[in-house]
């Protein structure tokens, strides 16, 4: 039986003229058939290796369109508590490739692993509200690797944390302690903000508190990006002031000034394309539609996707 690569009949495709040119797909069948010969494995080699290179950098690229949308469930809590199973279908249906969670809604991690491979979603992240005590986090964690999430998300700072420098450093600390015991468990860990972080308080904010104050190593930011806007600040130069820390963004719109009206993607102001292309080159990883209070939560996320699929 003689074996030919799977070659074109268009002749101004190089794939068509030398292994050099052949995609990745082709070279990795032909040597998987134990096809080449001593003399053709360099050169399949340097195709593979060219190949692969340029997949990541299409990936990378900031013009490159979003293989995946995510979405925080807390979007369309209020039908999850009526239908779970019906309402991960209609999140499925609309576009989403990935989701981040809230709450589990009394589910163990076998039956949430069952119904997400099921509608072909996946769940990278988790919000989980900070403890009263450190020791607390254990079964947090646990619960975390059962589901299947890599990266654990403080979502909010209670009062008792803000209102004044010291608070903001106690928060800090603490997150730092959950920072190591996440690594420890073999999980990233991070903070979500709100406006009121950015709030000014004894000459500086809790943002800046929390960002100095932890280690960036254990303490990642998933960067809310309508927040950001609604507290007056600029989501693009916060990125850049901590690229490489903003693993994870909340991408929901807002409309103009002085309101900032919550939207669903593609209906206000903000600049999604620029934000996540710059992101993705310093290592964004998620981005989360998300709208606190839609009126009709699969119509909502439903745009939102459809939006950001066309960036």
């Amino acid at each position: 039986m003689s074996h030919k690569p799977p070659f074109t009949s268009d002749p101004s495709r190089r794939d068509d003229m030398s292994p050099e040119g052949w995609t990745r797909r082709q070279v990795l069948g032909l040597l998987a058939a134990g096809i080449g010969g001593g003399a053709l494995l360099p050169s399949l080699a340097r195709a593979a290796k060219r190949s692969a290179h340029s997949t990541a950098h299409a990936n990378a690229y900031p013009g490159a369109r979003l293989d995946r949308i995510g979405l925080q469930l807390y979007t369309v809590r209020a039908a999850l508590t009526k239908d779970i199973e019906g309402t991960i279908a209609a999140v499925a249906k609309a576009g989403i490739s990935e989701v981040e969670f809230f709450n589990p809604f009394g589910k163990d991690g076998a039956w949430w692993r069952e119904v997400l491979t099921r509608h072909g979603l996946t769940a990278p992240a988790a919000h989980e509200g900070l403890p009263r005590t450190d020791d607390a986090w254990g079964p947090v964690f646990e619960r975390a690797q059962a589901i299947g999430h890599k990266l654990v998300i403080v979502p909010s700072s209670s009062m008792e944390y803000r209102g004044s420098r010291a608070n903001w450093q106690r928060l800090a600390a603490r997150l730092n302690t959950a920072g190591e015991k996440a690594r420890a468990a073999g999980l990233e860990f991070g903070y979500h903000n709100h406006d009121y972080e950015f709030a000014a308080v004894d000459g500086t904010t809790g943002y800046d508190v929390l960002t100095s104050e932890t280690d960036a190593s254990l303490v990642k930011l998933e960067l809310d990006l309508y927040w950001a806007v609604k507290a007056g600040q600029d989501p693009m130069a916060l990125m850049n002031r901590f690229a490489g820390r903003v693993v994870a963004v909340h991408v929901k719109d807002a409309g103009p000034p002085p309101e900032r009206v919550m939207l669903d993607v593609g209906k206000g102001t903000i600049d999604f394309k620029s934000l996540i292309a710059t992101g993705r080159r310093q290592g964004l990883r998620h981005w989360f539609i998300e709208h606190d209070n839609p009126t009709d939560p699969i119509a909502s996320i439903t745009a939102s996707a459809a939006a950001l699929k066309a960036l």
